[in-house]
């Protein structure tokens, strides 16, 4: 089949693309898009043709019955899907069936619109304070489909239910041997408002070195008491507390005592940016500088032994004047 295309044409489309520069980008998407929905089909039919067994009206000894001679199975046509994929846009495919409804495709996810990066998307400006409805009217624009409130609510609430099973997972297999423990500070939509939340952070180093995170839940990030039952939760789910050898904290009023008493086979050392804080608030204003500096070679030296200099050299540094800042870091 030959195709061709008057000079006339030509003309009219460069004359388009000279009005609206824009088109040209739009007819290349919609070729982009054309072209995508083809191959998806021709793959979901090869896919079949596995499933099968045979190609289109071939056979074999074992896809008919061997009374009747008819085939035990075969195709039925096909019927039309749309799907938005990201940077693509939507694109239009056949997806092939089969007379016992045996064939499931794995090309395209099953009850699905739209890819998992788009959803991904869509959880992030939702949680960033983007109503449902407000999201609905931006998302053409912004993805390039407009996505009604309902699926919106539905893609949030299956984020909702991974996020609680990633929370509430089992923790037997994490070897974990330290413990960050801190409090942050989330802006979220409460209501009609943009509100900070408080939430629990506990980050585990396992026996590989490697960091993980280990719990992010709601809570007073300044009770001892809410710190005590996060700790128990963890260890109902599995976290062997015997193998816990040190827990970096910051100095809240009985967290230490709390944590000692949950994990007792563990030490507990002061966050080093809580340490400093510390002690550079009780050096006079011209001497902070000074002291941070010793403080920072102090913490970063390799090992032990080449942080001893650092130690001799905020001694001498160090006068009398403030010399509690300094027996403050020591004691730490």
């Amino acid at each position: 089949m030959n195709f061709t295309i008057a000079v006339s044409e030509i003309k009219e489309l460069f004359s388009l693309i000279k009005e609206e520069p824009a088109k040209l980008f739009e007819m290349m998407e919609l070729s982009i898009q054309k072209q995508v929905g083809n191959y998806l089909s021709r793959l979901m039919d090869m896919e079949l043709t596995g499933h099968l067994g045979r190609k289109p009206y071939q056979r074999t000894d074992d896809s008919v019955d061997s009374e009747g001679g008819k085939p035990k199975n075969y195709r039925n046509g096909s019927y039309n899907r749309k799907f938005f994929i990201k940077n693509i846009g939507e694109v239009e495919t056949k997806v092939p069936r089969d007379r016992n409804n045996e064939f499931h495709t794995r090309v395209l996810p099953k009850a699905k619109r739209f890819d998992e990066r788009l959803s991904n998307d869509l959880h992030a400006m939702f949680l960033s304070g983007i109503s449902t409805r407000a999201l609905s009217m931006l998302s053409k624009r912004l993805i390039g489909r407009k996505v009604s409130p309902s699926e919106i609510s539905q893609n949030s609430k299956e984020f909702s239910l991974a996020i609680e099973k990633w929370r509430t997972r089992d923790l037997s297999p994490e070897n974990i041997k330290y413990l960050y423990i801190d409090g942050v500070n989330f802006s979220m939509r409460v209501t009609d408002s943009i509100e900070k939340v408080p939430y629990l952070v506990i980050i585990g180093v396992d026996l590989n070195g490697y960091k993980k995170v280990i719990l992010i839940q709601q809570g007073d990030k300044e009770s001892a008491a809410t710190w005590r039952q996060v700790f128990k939760d963890l260890k109902k789910r599995g976290l062997n507390y015997q193998n816990i050898k040190l827990g970096i904290m910051d100095g809240l009023s009985g967290l230490e005592k709390v944590f000692k008493e949950e994990f007792p086979n563990a030490s507990v050392q002061r966050c080093q940016v809580h340490v400093a804080r510390n002690v550079i608030s009780k050096v006079p204003q011209k001497h902070k500088k000074e002291i941070a500096d010793d403080l920072r070679s102090i913490f970063y030296a390799s090992s032990k032994d080449k942080a001893k200099p650092f130690i001799k050299n905020l001694k001498i540094n160090t006068r009398r004047n403030f010399r509690q800042p300094l027996n403050l870091f020591l004691t730490r």
